[in-house]
């Protein structure tokens, strides 16, 4: 492991200052338990490390004039804890819960989880399933990006250098509304996901709209069912038509078969998983199922 500075930031803006200064061989350093693992790995060897821990507003989980805002610094313990989180976007508890072990949870923070962007990330489909978008700070000023636009390829994210992911936002029209997490892994805890699946539905006039399915761990970078999504609209729910949504999600993804599992068996996984979390989410819309 090569060496390397510390410098700590005391706010948002001397954060983005180190992190233009160093560049591009500065690292951002929140939680640590993906990025330290990568330097002693050798698979990252950055210059400098800015620790962002001190930057209180980062952590900040609060509702705002455009939805719930979800600070980047934010653990998944703090997620699992808030009652706003529990009561307008409970999907995201549910994967939170599912992240590493309690020790992961108590260090690792939402944004980390998300700009490592490794395919099978646990906190990324039920903010695709809710139209989520991030909150990005550059040096000259913010930006929004959707979270379904956020990943680009298996570690790569639309964060340019000098920028800093500041806070995860649900939109105002997306809270409350009816959504399921569901996790497949080799063992019950501390698991990679074979794949994840959130889905999320409407029911208005005894048919569905709105409706949204998010798939991890299923290409090289989490998507959206589009294809599915469009079948569900303006139909009454059956659990015919949710196995076909999932037959077609299964078909749009693009699952390897590595040391885990074929890829067929992951195809398998996406249909079954994508009928379950479609069915739960209409038993949470109060519809039958």
């Amino acid at each position: 492991m090569r060496a390397f500075e510390v410098f700590r930031a005391q706010n948002r803006s001397q954060a983005l200052a180190l992190l233009g200064e160093h560049a591009p061989h500065a690292a951002v350093l929140a939680g640590g338990t993906d990025l330290l693992v990568e330097v002693k790995h050798g698979m990252r060897a950055p210059r400098v490390l800015v620790d962002i821990t001190p930057v209180g507003e980062l952590g900040v989980i609060e509702l705002t004039a455009q939805g719930l805002s979800i600070g980047a610094l934010a653990t998944h313990s703090a997620i699992m804890r808030s009652a706003l989180v529990r009561e307008h976007c409970p999907a995201l508890v549910e994967a939170a819960h599912t992240i590493g072990a309690v020790q992961t949870r108590n260090l690792g923070t939402l944004g980390g989880n998300l700009v490592t962007a490794v395919p099978s990330l646990d906190s990324g489909p039920a903010p695709l399933a809710l139209d989520a978008f991030a909150s990005i700070a550059a040096p000259d000023g913010m930006r929004e990006v959707a979270i379904a636009d956020f990943f680009l390829a298996p570690r790569r994210t639309v964060l340019r250098t000098g920028e800093l992911l500041c806070a995860l936002v649900i939109p105002s029209a997306s809270l409350g509304k009816p959504t399921a997490f569901l996790k497949f892994g080799l063992r019950k805890g501390q698991a990679l996901a074979l794949v994840n699946v959130a889905a999320s539905l409407r029911i208005a006039h005894g048919v569905m709209c709105e409706a949204r399915i998010g798939l991890g761990a299923v290409a090289p970078t989490l998507i959206r069912a589009l294809d599915a999504e469009r079948i569900l609209d303006a139909q009454p729910p059956s659990e015919a038509l949710f196995a076909e949504a999932g037959r077609i999600a299964a078909d749009e993804a693009r699952p390897i078969t590595d040391f885990r599992a074929s890829a067929a068996y992951r195809r398998e996984l996406i249909r079954v998983l994508t009928q379950r979390a479609l069915a739960l989410a209409l038993a949470r819309a109060g519809g039958k199922r």
